[in-house]
């Protein structure tokens, strides 16, 4: 089975599509492609000011809060306030989103998928054992609140806060050891 660690401080920031904070695309398909082009793509975005989300016709989105006190999306005029006891929400990137920041920045873990091509699961999970849908293609686990350690046919692979581990598709029992959370992301071709 194909792994790799993508280190958090390895990821190069860069300014959002509409320019008003930065994000680091963690990973991307196809490699290579631009706003326009991904078929799913799962980035980290630091929001440091109250303002507009960028717009993605198409896009179904995800948006996790893992670092900082939280931020209120305004969804078509409908108020969702994610923090630590709510951190997650999903909407359509057509959607006119904006975020008002509950105390300070944050960072936030994004995930999109293009919609009629691929679409995309998140979850929680703990120490203890995972198992991947049957239709999921590629997974990532990203540590949340401390290091974390994936054991996948017999070989170790060490987070630390905010690492991501990518995966290809397995049936096997996936192995989590670790003190905290972390965020599971399962991408699947869009059957509909």
């Amino acid at each position: 089975m194909t792994a790799r660690v993508i280190r958090q401080h390895d990821l190069v920031r860069v300014p959002w599509k509409n320019g008003h904070g930065t994000t680091a695309e963690v990973a991307a398909f196809p490699e290579g492609s631009t706003f326009e082009t991904f078929g799913w793509r799962i980035s980290m975005a630091d929001v440091a000011s109250d303002g507009p989300f960028s717009t993605f016709p198409g896009i179904d989105r995800t948006l996790i809060v893992v670092e900082g006190d939280g931020i209120e999306l305004d969804v078509e005029g409908i108020a969702y306030p994610l923090d630590r006891s709510s951190p997650k929400l999903s909407f359509s990137g057509d959607d006119i989103t904006a975020g008002r920041l509950l105390v300070g920045p944050i960072r936030d873990l994004n995930v999109m998928t293009r919609r009629g091509k691929f679409r995309h699961r998140t979850r929680f999970v703990e120490s203890g054992v995972a198992l991947l849908s049957e239709d999921t293609t590629v997974a990532f686990l990203v540590a949340l609140d401390g290091s974390f350690d994936v054991t996948l046919d017999s070989t170790i692979h060490s987070l630390q806060v905010l690492d991501t581990l990518m995966l290809e598709a397995t049936r096997d029992l996936i192995v989590l050891s670790g003190t905290g959370r972390a965020i599971l992301v399962e991408i699947a071709p869009d059957q509909a």
